[in-house]
């Protein structure tokens, strides 16, 4: 009997192995099996690097196992070269390898940088499905808080604060700026992640290739409130999305001016909301950091500073700066810095048709950068550019 205590038991003996299935659970392959065409391509990059670089990796660590059983001091029948320094064949093979690997790596992602460019209007849904040359992607505003996300639908007229909704099969485009510090946005079910900067603005475009409930976070640290900067982001077929736009629009909050601001101000953990109406150009504002009444837009103050100055004049045409990002750069009272223009004459904010888009992708194998030949003669497009550019007033 004492015998037979003493000897755990079998069933004891695999509590260990059942304490692991927990920890296996918190495992999320998304990334490598995402429900996205774009995220999709950059998981297939990721096992292509990996399995190329495994092919020296493997070898290696095999070898080195190899080696130190092959010529262990008690293997009398191993060759013992004391003075051996050299062989051309295994310089051959340790050189040409890894450099056939670099060469391999290095076009597998000079090919999928272009390819897979944020900035690149989708060419396709899905493989084999070509979008159709007048399907025009969505627009979704995107706008980084502190501590939440903004999400404008302009073409819709509604807003949501961390609910992103979209249709399945239908590219979108996201234009994504930030109200304070520098952040990321990023849904790995959709696409990569991209950085959400103050007075600047990044795009991102992908698709979604079946319906479901996803999550979107910010991946770029922040402050405080970071850990919980989550957003839903829920794909839904054509008339899902019908309904939910029809839902928002039923909620009756309006977004203008006033309400961002009182929205911007930093909260953690804030809940899902939706308004039924946005002030137009609302996200032009914020990218050009003039949502506050009476502050110049940066794209003023270019235009101007293009134009030469407001001359000797625009000294005198500064009010105090009374708010600037809450608590941040500018609030504290003092010199003569601290103090933005307010607004002149100035021109409206960019309307959609003045931002186009990149130009559409092709399915054409990629043959280069795009760029012409020295000596050449610039595209139409980049002469009617350069002619539409600012110049000095005379």
């Amino acid at each position: 009997m004492p015998e037979k205590l003493s000897r755990p038991s079998t069933r004891f003996r695999l509590l260990p192995l059942l304490a692991a299935f927990p920890l296996l659970a918190g495992c999320n392959m998304v990334v490598l099996d995402p429900a996205g065409d774009v995220a999709q391509q950059q998981g297939n990059l990721i096992l292509v690097s990996t399995v190329l670089m495994l092919l020296i990796i493997v070898p290696v660590m095999a070898l080195t196992i190899f080696f130190a059983w092959r010529y262990r001091a008690a293997n009398k029948d191993a060759t013992y070269k004391p003075d051996w320094d050299h062989s051309t064949q295994l310089e051959l093979v340790i050189w040409a390898a890894p450099l056939l690997i670099i060469i391999c790596l290095g076009a597998v992602t000079w090919v999928a940088t272009h390819l897979l460019d944020p900035y690149r209007p989708l060419a396709r849904t899905a493989p084999g499905q070509p979008i159709a040359a007048a399907t025009q992607p969505i627009d979704v505003q995107v706008v980084a808080l502190d501590w939440k996300w903004l999400f404008i639908y302009p073409e819709q007229g509604i807003a949501t604060v961390n609910e992103l909704a979209l249709p399945a099969h239908h590219p979108v485009r996201f234009r994504i700026s930030a109200s304070s510090v520098m952040n990321s946005f990023y849904i790995p079910a959709l696409a990569g992640q991209i950085y959400a900067m103050p007075g600047m603005e990044t795009k991102l475009h992908g698709v979604f290739n079946q319906t479901g409930d996803f999550t979107g976070f910010s991946a770029n640290y922040s402050g405080a409130g970071f850990s919980n900067m989550r957003f839903a982001v829920k794909s839904l077929d054509e008339a899902g999305f019908a309904a939910w736009v029809a839902a928002t629009k039923a909620e009756g909050k309006t977004l203008d001016r006033n309400a961002y601001l009182a929205l911007e101000k930093p909260s953690e953990r804030a809940p899902v909301q939706r308004f039924a109406a946005v002030e137009p150009q609302l996200f032009d504002a914020v990218v050009n950091m003039c949502v506050e009444p009476g502050k110049m837009c940066m794209h003023d103050m270019m235009s101007i500073d293009a134009a030469g100055g407001a001359g000797i004049a625009g000294i005198h045409n500064v009010r105090s700066l009374t708010y600037d990002k809450f608590a941040a750069r500018g609030s504290e009272p003092g010199y003569w810095g601290k103090r933005y223009v307010a607004a002149l004459c100035s021109s409206p904010l960019m309307a959609k048709a003045e931002t186009p888009d990149a130009a559409p992708a092709s399915q054409a194998p990629l043959t280069g950068a795009g760029l012409p030949s020295p000596g050449k003669r610039a595209a139409p497009a980049q002469t009617a550019l350069n002619a539409a550019s600012p110049r000095p007033l005379s």
